[in-house]
């Protein structure tokens, strides 16, 4: 990435830090199998197992709790197979998840179609606790598993995860899990004081290489059987040879942002936020009401189309999106804001712009110069057509 432009898109990936880079270097020459019993293998082991303690440590779980994958929706797709249970109690046959979940979750499990309940969220996008209560009551007797993003990847709004697995406990013995690839690294997330039974996570959204990500299980929680099966590794749940430069990257920059908790706070998208009000009266912010990852910012100008909007930042040398990046490509509604009950047409102009650990200043006041004269054009044309 260069200085001659803004990468503002974060939340989609975050470039890879260079002592990150440099791990990941340094792993590549090691020339064991993790799973060979010779000094080579021993020695790739080795660095396998502390990138699976720094992960731990990241989310406050156990290494010995941690399952590396490909990614997040691997490692979704694995909890959603209806494979996750408790010790001593049968598996989950109906699943609820929230209505702004990712697509990894949304549709990414395994239950039929009419086991699957929505659990409707308000304007700002947090989950309906009330709602949530009465279906937990109304599949009361059934086996439930439960699943709520920590953070959204469109608008950044936290849900209360604390108080979700509270109220599941509360209505009997379902699992609860957690996408929490938008929060980890990000914000302070702790999976055991959470009382989560499964979180999942993936390293390109807080610097570690694109690739490899987690899944995270409770004390007394497991799979009922593996999701790739052959030589054993992952506690024979994700066999296969571990992708060992890329996991020892995903440990390395796992440590870094553990170290850099709480991250950076939501000054400079607050900035932004106040400047794009001054411009543009009639802006909205999306879940503005509700808490939000202090580097995200998601918005929409009446008027102002996002994919013109995205492509005049680009050619202005600044990167942002206009929905999550799995979504690019596709003329649609976001799901999540139409969750949200937001209009198609303010919908249809939704830009989120995401800051990390290379963002500057600079990159803001490119962002806003450029949206100054997007935001002036839209007005011209208003006065022109009025």
């Amino acid at each position: 990435m260069t200085s001659s432009r803004a990468y503002l898109d974060h939340n989609a990936t975050s470039p890879v830090r260079p002592e990150v880079a440099a791990c990941v270097a340094r792993a590549l020459l090691l020339p064991g199998n993790p799973s060979s019993v010779h000094a080579e293998g021993r020695q790739a082991r080795a660095a396998l197992e502390v990138a699976r303690d720094q992960v731990g440590r990241l989310v406050g779980a156990g290494s010995g709790r941690v399952v590396f994958t490909s990614g997040g929706t691997e490692a979704a797709n694995a909890v959603l197979s209806g494979a996750l249970v408790r010790a001593g109690r049968p598996a989950p046959t109906r699943l609820l998840i929230g209505a702004t979940e990712h697509p990894c979750v949304s549709a990414g499990h395994r239950f039929p179609a009419g086991a699957v309940t929505v659990i409707p969220v308000d304007a700002d996008g947090i989950v309906d606790l009330a709602a949530l209560r009465g279906l937990l009551d109304s599949h009361a007797g059934e086996s439930l598993l439960v699943s709520v993003h920590a953070a959204n990847n469109e608008t950044g709004v936290i849900q209360p995860l604390a108080e979700i697995v509270a109220l599941t406990r509360a209505h009997g013995d379902a699992l609860v899990h957690s996408d929490a690839v938008q929060a980890v690294g990000k914000i302070p997330l702790d999976f055991a004081a959470l009382g989560l039974d499964a979180l999942t996570l993936s390293g390109h959204k807080f610097a570690a290489p694109k690739g490899v990500g987690a899944l995270v299980l409770a004390e007394g929680v497991g799979l009922s059987a593996a999701f790739l099966r052959g030589g054993g590794q992952e506690g024979r749940l994700r066999c296969g040879t571990e992708n060992l430069p890329g996991l020892v990257g995903l440990g390395a920059a796992a440590e870094i942002a553990l170290a850099h908790l709480p991250g950076p706070g939501p000054q400079a998208r607050d900035r932004v936020e106040a400047r794009l009000r001054a411009l543009a009266p009639d802006l909205v912010v999306f879940g503005a009401g509700a808490p939000r990852l202090p580097n995200t910012l998601c918005f929409a100008v009446p008027g102002l189309d996002a994919p013109t909007a995205v492509m005049a930042l680009d050619l202005a040398g600044i990167a942002v999106s206009s929905g999550s990046a799995c979504a690019s490509g596709k003329v649609a509604r976001s799901p999540v804001l139409a969750a949200m009950g937001v209009s198609p047409a303010l919908a249809a102009g939704a830009l989120r712009v995401s800051f990390g650990w290379n963002s500057v200043e600079s990159d803001e006041a490119r962002l806003l110069a450029a949206c100054e004269r997007l935001v002036r054009t839209l007005y011209q044309r208003r006065g022109q057509a009025a």
